[in-house]
């Protein structure tokens, strides 16, 4: 097939592009910056760049998007408008198949867990707003007889991911111990980029009537916040633990560093690691025969492995942008509470 590719030089999208080509497909990578199979340098939200990304293809994979980081308008502009204007050019030129790269952060902050896909749409902040307008997007072509499978992954982690990730590997690799609000026997459950590739594949070769429906993706095997970063503390070798903060008082104390833009934890990952945050991939398992692979702790230490290596180098996209996923974050004030760790 003929499969263009959103974001394409993403940790997705890039990851991505390596297996269809691997499998024999042939991939049109669209993306802002240049980068291995981009073959259209430029925005999502230019028409004649899809338009031209998407003449004759036989699939699109979206998987472009903004970060919960970036100011409110970019999310928006990105995520909602970037959409419509996808899906406006996969309509035009007839692309049978979209796949749409969505996430659980439209569920907001569920009281229901494991969460299921027929929960309702709950968003609490520009980011998850904005995705739960791109699956509305998604859902009216749906409805007007495109194939569009949605994809909801809980949050992936695997080689290439920075993010927060780079805070605790590197608090871990300096021998420090690590943060946790509370006990830190919350269970947040991740999915492997490995994994979520192959969700991907599966839906782009799947028949029409099982592609044609959203799916929740993470894994299948989890601990608690304090088991999996403990992981990677027990593999840096320096015996230091996960230590427990009083959880109000700590969060208090974040929320404002937020707000003041001295610390990169935003407000809806300060709540959701006060409970428990999982949910249901029944339906991907009777529907798409999909089961997942890696266990949190898996994807995290094969994250932790490759960062060892790969914060050597410069991260693609430049310095500590945190612009993409694999930027590691710029941690603040946070930095100067090492010394108590």
């Amino acid at each position: 097939m003929v499969i263009t590719i959103t974001g394409a030089a993403g940790m997705l999208g890039s990851r991505l592009a390596e297996r269809l080509l691997a499998d024999g497909h042939e991939v049109r990578g669209v993306d802002l910056r240049p980068g291995p199979g981009v073959e259209f340098v430029g925005d999502i939200r230019d028409r004649a760049v899809m338009d031209r990304a998407l003449a004759g293809a036989d699939a699109l994979v979206h998987a472009a998007a903004a970060l919960p980081s970036y100011p409110d308008e970019q999310i928006r502009s990105i995520i909602i408008g970037g959409t419509e204007n996808v899906f406006a050019a996969a309509s035009a030129a007839r692309t049978p198949r979209v796949v749409h790269v969505s996430s659980t952060a439209v569920y907001g902050l569920p009281t229901v867990v494991p969460t299921p896909e027929e929960y309702p749409r709950e968003p609490v902040d520009t980011y998850s707003r904005a995705k739960a307008a791109a699956e509305v997007i998604a859902e009216r072509h749906r409805d007007n007889g495109m194939c569009v499978p949605i994809l909801r992954p809980k949050t992936f982690v695997g080689p290439g991911r920075m993010g927060l990730f780079s805070m605790l590997f590197e608090w871990a690799e300096e021998g420090r111990n690590f943060p946790v609000l509370g006990r830190g026997d919350v269970r947040i459950q991740m999915f492997g980029i490995d994994d979520l590739v192959d969700a991907v594949v599966t839906v782009l070769t799947a028949s029409d009537d099982v592609a044609n429906d959203t799916y929740n993706l993470a894994a299948a095997e989890f601990g608690t916040l304090r088991e999996d970063f403990q992981s990677v503390l027990d593999v840096a070798g320096h015996g230091k633990r996960v230590v427990g903060l009083p959880a109000r008082p700590a969060l208090s104390v974040l929320s404002v560093l937020q707000r003041a833009r001295l610390s990169p934890v935003y407000g809806r990952l300060l709540h959701k690691l006060m409970d428990d945050s999982y949910v249901s991939i029944d339906k991907a398992k009777a529907r798409l025969g999909f089961t997942p692979r890696l266990s949190n702790q898996d994807a995290i230490l094969l994250t932790y492995a490759w960062w060892r290596t790969a914060r050597h180098e410069s991260p693609a996209g430049g310095g500590s942008t945190g612009r993409t996923s694999r930027d590691p974050w710029s941690q603040g004030l946070l930095t100067a509470a090492k010394i108590f760790f």
